[in-house]
């Protein structure tokens, strides 16, 4: 059975506060009572182990049941509070169809997983997410060049075998922030490909932030990225070694935390940047031992050089 939750964010201290846990359980498990919510009788039972009231319904009342409790969240608590429909490991591949509701997804897929067909027709015929997390033991396919998968303003790509490289996963990607982790022996030559290809302007031209994390699962040592070779072929430029380097980060667009969110991305401090054709656009380049970051300011050379001036 898919887990799924209705979040909102909670100001001053920035955490995630659960609204709804959705589970179809058996109505003769726990104790029975009803609400009216928005016009709507809904069935609720309590969850001992949680202390928290999860919805209880029958299958065909599932969207109805979704949106009435949304339509009176908004009339509590009003459409400046941020909103998130959370999916944890899809089964069914359901998705409410609320428009107020910012969709973020959790996918996780078994290692025998094999209807890519499926999945593809569920991304595509939802709305487009605003985050999605993919973690995958599977063979993967690539999704289609066009699929509404390459359209998520930010995800975050968990590959736990050596299934597919670092440049299948994001090559027709068009969102703004990715990030990657992978249990293998990073190709340079992705990395390289994945820097030319933004800095010709042929893709990633709504790119602000990349990490890549090399991690071995089996006993936790870090993987090491050529890094000599890799910025030696992408054509990189230094800050003068006088000057101190700015430090790149942006707003994440969503994280997972229900304890404390992060707000922003991981702050990137190089001397190292290249330059986009295109639009004389800077992006830092920060490579480690065992990562690989890219963030992309909003700023020309000359302006970020004038950054840096202003800054001894």
């Amino acid at each position: 059975m898919q887990r799924s939750h209705l979040w909102f964010m909670s100001p001053p201290n920035v955490v995630w506060k659960k609204i709804m846990d959705l589970k179809n359980y058996r109505k003769d498990r726990n104790g029975i009572f009803s609400l009216n919510v928005s016009g709507k009788m809904i069935d609720f039972q309590m969850c001992k182990g949680r202390k928290k009231a999860m919805v209880c319904f029958e299958e065909r009342d599932k969207e109805s049941v979704i949106e009435s409790i949304l339509n009176h969240c908004l009339d509590f608590f009003g459409s400046s509070v941020p909103f998130y429909w959370r999916f944890d490991y899809l089964k069914d591949y359901f998705v409410p169809k609320l428009n107020t509701v910012s969709l973020c997804i959790d996918i996780c897929l078994e290692k025998d997983f094999s209807d890519w067909e499926k999945l593809e027709t569920f991304i595509s015929s939802s709305p487009v997410f605003k985050w999605i997390g993919l973690e995958t033991k599977a063979a993967a396919q690539s999704f289609h060049p066009e699929s509404k998968f390459h359209q998520v303003e930010s995800i975050r790509i968990v590959q736990l075998e050596n299934t597919f490289p670092f440049s299948a996963m994001l090559r027709h990607f068009k969102g703004r922030q990715a990030t990657v982790i992978c249990n293998r022996r990073i190709n340079s030559e992705d990395l390289i490909e994945f820097v030319n290809r933004w800095k010709s302007g042929e893709a990633f031209q709504r790119l602000e932030y990349l990490t890549l994390d090399l991690h071995d699962y089996g006993d936790r040592i870090p993987i090491g990225v050529p890094q000599n070779q890799i910025l030696d072929e992408i054509g990189v430029k230094y800050i003068d070694a006088k000057k101190q380097p700015p430090t790149h980060t942006v707003p994440k667009l969503y994280d997972w935390n229900y304890r404390k969110i992060q707000l922003n991305t991981y702050p990137i401090m190089s001397r190292a940047y290249v330059v986009r054709q295109l639009d004389n656009r800077v992006a830092s380049i920060s490579i480690g031992e065992s990562a690989f970051r890219f963030g992309v300011w909003d700023k020309t050379e000359e302006e970020f050089l004038e950054l840096i001036s202003q800054h001894p």
